[in-house]
């Protein structure tokens, strides 16, 4: 798969423009996905000097991306053009679901096929969000408002 990955509040804790502390296994994740054979593109707010600052902290972790907000290598984009990009996987900590972490993303793009569904890819995803901190609070939250909110 080509997966688009953030960079400040998904590899790096959120210190925009600093760069943030490492995001636990981030950088291990990142490399075996790569091992694994997916195409990593950095999807990024950052431009210019704060973007070639995030890429070589990346590059000084052991990851090379395949692209960096573009959809492939040496893409040019016009001025004012978008920067959407082509991926088959978006990993963002601002994601409708929110965040599990790197070992739920993981293992949720790895359990029994390497090409999950959609349908199959949600329902990974709510179990490791359901794992974790901020999935408990959002079941803690259904439950007190009556089952109102999801």
């Amino acid at each position: 798969m080509t997966i688009a990955v953030d960079f400040d509040g998904t590899i790096v804790e959120h210190r925009y423009p600093a760069i943030g502390k490492e995001k636990f296994f981030a950088f291990e994740t990142l490399r075996a996905l790569q091992r694994d054979g997916h195409r990593l593109i950095l999807w990024t707010y950052r431009d210019g000097a704060l973007l070639d600052e995030a890429v070589a902290y990346c590059r000084k972790n052991g990851v090379e991306f395949y692209a960096v907000n573009a959809s492939y290598p040496d893409e040019e984009l016009e001025p004012g053009q978008s920067r959407k990009i082509n991926a088959d996987l978006f990993i963002d900590d601002r994601i409708v679901f929110g965040f599990p972490g790197w070992g739920e993303i993981y293992q949720s793009l790895n359990a029994d096929n390497a090409s999950p569904s959609w349908s199959e890819y949600k329902v990974r995803y709510d179990q490791a969000a359901s794992r974790s901190f901020k999935g408990l609070l959002r079941r803690l939250r259904w439950w007190i408002l009556g089952n109102e909110v999801r």
